[in-house]
C-alpha cells in the first residue's frame, strides 16, 4: 500500500457572514446590483450556497433563484437562474456577466410595466471562510478513506468547493491524490466532482465510492 510523503491534514470551516449595505427591492435593482457588487458577494451567493443549503432548497441552485422563488414568486426567472452553475465558468467575472445577462434577458420588454417592490428585499452578503484543523490526517488511501467518511460536511466543501475556486492554506483532496499519493485517475475523478443541485453529503458519498473503486482495484 502507496504511503504519502506528507500527510493528508483534515480540516473543517466555519463561515463568518457579512451583511452589505446593498439590497435589491425587485428584479430590476437585482441587475443593478449583480453588476456592481464585490466579487467576494457573487461568491457568497453562488459557491457559498452549497455550504448552507439543505436538500429541501437544493433545487434552486444559488440565492439568487431561491429569492426569485419564494420571495418574488417570479417562477421564470428562478428557473433560469437555478440551471446557472457556477463550476462551469473560469472565473467570478464570467459568471457574474452570466447572472446579469440572465436577468436583462428576462426583464427584457417589461420596461412598460410598473415597479412592483416586495416585502422581502434581497440583502447581499460576503462571508470569511476560518479554516479549523480537525486534528486528523491521512497517510495512506485507506486512511484517507476513514477520515473522508467521518468528517464534518464543512471539510467536503473547504476541500473540494473553496480550494478550488479560491487560495486556502487547506489541500484539495485532488492535489493531494495526485501530488502525494501518485494516483492521477482517481485524482481526475475527485477534480471532476459538481456539487451543483446536489448535497455535500452527497458528493462525500460520490467520492466514497471513487475511493473504494480504487482500493477494489488495487491502485491504494
Amino acid at each position: 500500500m502507496r504511503t504519502a510523503a506528507h500527510p493528508f491534514r483534515f480540516a473543517g470551516c466555519v463561515e463568518l457572514r457579512q451583511t452589505l449595505d446593498v439590497h435589491a427591492l425587485d428584479e430590476r435593482e437585482l441587475l443593478h446590483q449583480l453588476a456592481e457588487v464585490p466579487a467576494a458577494s457573487i461568491f457568497f451567493h453562488t459557491f457559498g450556497y452549497f455550504l448552507r443549503h439543505r436538500p429541501f432548497t437544493t433545487a434552486y441552485g444559488n440565492d439568487f433563484a431561491r429569492w426569485a422563488a419564494l420571495e418574488v414568486g417570479d417562477r421564470a426567472l428562478a428557473e433560469r437562474l437555478a440551471v446557472v452553475d457556477p463550476f462551469a465558468f473560469p472565473d467570478l467575472d464570467a459568471l457574474r456577466e452570466h447572472l446579469v445577462t440572465i436577468v436583462q434577458d428576462h426583464l427584457r420588454g417589461r420596461e412598460a410595466e410598473g415597479r412592483v417592490e416586495f416585502d422581502r428585499a434581497f440583502h447581499f452578503q460576503r462571508s470569511h471562510i476560518v479554516d479549523v484543523p480537525l486534528g486528523l490526517t491521512a497517510a495512506t488511501l485507506v486512511e484517507f478513506r476513514a477520515g473522508l467518511a467521518s468528517v464534518d460536511e464543512s471539510a467536503i466543501y473547504l476541500h473540494t468547493v473553496e480550494t478550488r475556486v479560491r487560495e486556502r492554506r487547506a489541500e484539495p483532496f485532488a492535489a493531494w491524490l495526485r501530488d502525494a499519493l501518485d494516483l492521477p485517475a482517481l485524482a481526475e475523478r475527485f477534480d471532476r466532482i459538481d456539487p451543483y443541485l446536489t448535497t455535500l453529503e452527497r458528493v462525500r458519498g460520490r467520492l466514497l465510492g471513487f475511493v473504494d473503486e480504487a482500493l477494489e482495484e488495487g491502485r491504494g
